[in-house]
């Protein structure tokens, strides 16, 4: 039994040098340096894309959508508003085509009025009346 362990120990002491030679694990400072570069790659990288020509997501001058009404899953009709013209358009997955160029404009829609806070009912009251089961 003696011999198999003095076996078993010349055979760790080459694993145990290469592994005191071996680097260390990073700690917590060198983590904190790995996601500082990342964010500021990340940032980096979403600067570089704002300045790139072509590449800004901003709706183009002088081109408005006045309205859209779906017609089915991904059809649409859509008017829009260029140069002072408004014209209908038919949006579809097989392209865009012109339905029709509008000889006056549509008139202005009028703005959806939500809901006011209070407008609504009280919550402890509608609880009470459900829980009473008043109608």
């Amino acid at each position: 039994m003696i011999p198999l362990l003095a076996t078993a120990a010349a055979a760790a002491r080459p694993a145990a040098q290469a592994a005191a030679q071996a680097p260390g694990t990073p700690g917590l400072l060198g983590a904190f340096m790995a996601l500082l570069l990342v964010l500021g790659l990340i940032l980096g990288l979403a600067w570089l894309l704002r300045r790139l020509p072509g590449a800004g997501f901003r709706p183009a001058d002088g081109l408005r959508v006045v309205a859209s009404l779906p017609l089915g899953a991904k059809e649409r009709a859509v008017v829009i508003e260029v140069g002072g013209r408004q014209l209908l358009l038919g949006v579809s997955a097989g392209g865009v085509a012109l339905l029709h160029a509008l000889p006056e404009p549509l008139p202005p829609a009028e703005p959806v009025r939500l809901p006011q806070i209070k407008d609504l009912p009280d919550f402890a009251q509608l609880l009470a009346r459900r829980l009473r089961k008043d109608p």
